[in-house]
């Protein structure tokens, strides 16, 4: 690689690290550290040991955000001024030693940057990712069963747990409706962009005239509510129903009212259960889900207000459509926020979807 090719990356490596700097706000997470250090001293710490070790959990992953800052942003600018000693006295085992330790430097600084995009507690829950067919009948929840797959390959290549807390069947083909949960450190935060409207454009094979059909899917993806997060539910603001399983699962689903469909009254927010082989397993599967859902619109509220603060005026939209996989009259899968596209379907349908996630935290850095 050239010299000044060196230069020109090294430069806009500095420039981008300088602005995840600006956004972590580093005098603001330098106070944080000192707090959680005096919190940590103070001879009552441990009385709570659990929330001790939340604050530890948290102290350790700031301090290692801000100490990555430091070290990569000295890197930089020492490689910069190896730069500009060679552009005066060439010599060439340095710059074969320029070229080796710039490699070390653009990798640790993607690392940071991974790590600044999905520096927020909830991103380190496991992901609830729920889909739904839009209006077209068995052609849309073929299309809803084909993005199932496609997130369960992905939790797959990517060593995440996957489990289904809902799944229904649909009426030829397909699915009505399914939840799922992917379990591991970072699923939320990696899938959090994928909530959105999912098109579909491909000949279908439920067509005997062979036309081309376009279908819809929406995908919803809310953290998993876990011990460390509090929220308080009142009893009297839940509506409770049971009824018959339905589906497959076996003898047993179909013989008892198993099923559970919980409704908060104050929100309007309702869940459904009935994987589980009893009532109680599908109420406690039922209230876990519910949790998680008043935690997403937290997580929502609190980031709308950062977003006002900021004085950006993008909209929040659950419905928008986020992405295009066109099967016919040529292959390409297209985010419309991002203009990153791949040209080979079955490869993005196979779970290869990480250079979408990628580009939609980077754009979220990048506003």
């Amino acid at each position: 690689m050239e010299i000044y090719e060196i230069k020109q990356n090294l430069s806009n490596a500095q420039k981008k690290l300088h602005a995840l700097g600006d956004s972590l706000n580093l005098p603001k997470l330098k106070e944080k550290l000192k707090e959680l250090e005096e919190k940590q001293a103070d001879e009552h710490f441990w009385d709570d040991p659990k929330s001790a070790q939340h604050l530890i959990k948290e102290y350790n992953t700031q301090k290692e955000l801000f100490e990555a800052y430091l070290k990569n942003d000295s890197s930089l600018d020492d490689l910069l001024k190896t730069v500009d000693d060679l552009n005066k006295s060439y010599d060439e085992e340095l710059a074969l030693l320029l070229e080796e330790e710039y490699k070390e430097a653009i990798n640790a600084f993607d690392d940071f940057e991974i790590k600044v995009l999905l520096s927020n507690d909830y991103d380190h829950s496991n992901a609830i990712l729920e889909i739904h067919p839009g209006a077209g009948g068995t052609e849309s929840q073929d299309w809803a069963m084909m993005l199932y797959r496609m997130y369960q390959r992905y939790a797959q290549k990517n060593g995440y747990g996957f489990e289904v807390l809902d799944y229904q069947d649909g009426d030829e083909a397909g699915i009505k409706s399914c939840s799922v949960l992917i379990k591991g450190d970072l699923a939320y935060g990696y899938l959090k962009g994928e909530t959105g409207v999912h098109r579909l454009v491909r000949i279908s094979p439920f067509d005997a005239s062979g036309r081309r059909h376009t279908s819809f899917a929406s995908v919803e993806v809310i953290p998993q509510y876990n011990d460390e997060i509090k929220i308080e539910i009142d009893e009297k603001d839940l509506e409770v129903d049971t009824m018959r399983s339905s589906g497959a699962g076996g003898q047993h689903i179909n013989k008892t009212d198993s099923a559970v469909r919980m409704k908060h009254l104050p929100t309007g927010i309702t869940v459904f259960s009935q994987t589980e082989r009893s009532q109680i397993l599908n109420r406690e599967r039922c209230m876990m889900m519910l949790k998680s859902k008043l935690y997403q619109k937290q997580v929502e509220e609190n980031e709308a207000k950062l977003k006002e603060l900021k004085g950006e005026q993008k909209a929040i939209e659950w419905g928008s459509q986020i992405r295009s996989y066109v099967f016919c009259p040529y292959t390409l899968v297209k985010d419309h926020r991002t203009g990153m596209e791949e040209g080979n379907v079955e490869k993005v349908m196979d779970g290869d979807i990480d250079k979408f996630l990628f580009a939609y935290l980077k754009s979220e850095i990048e506003e």
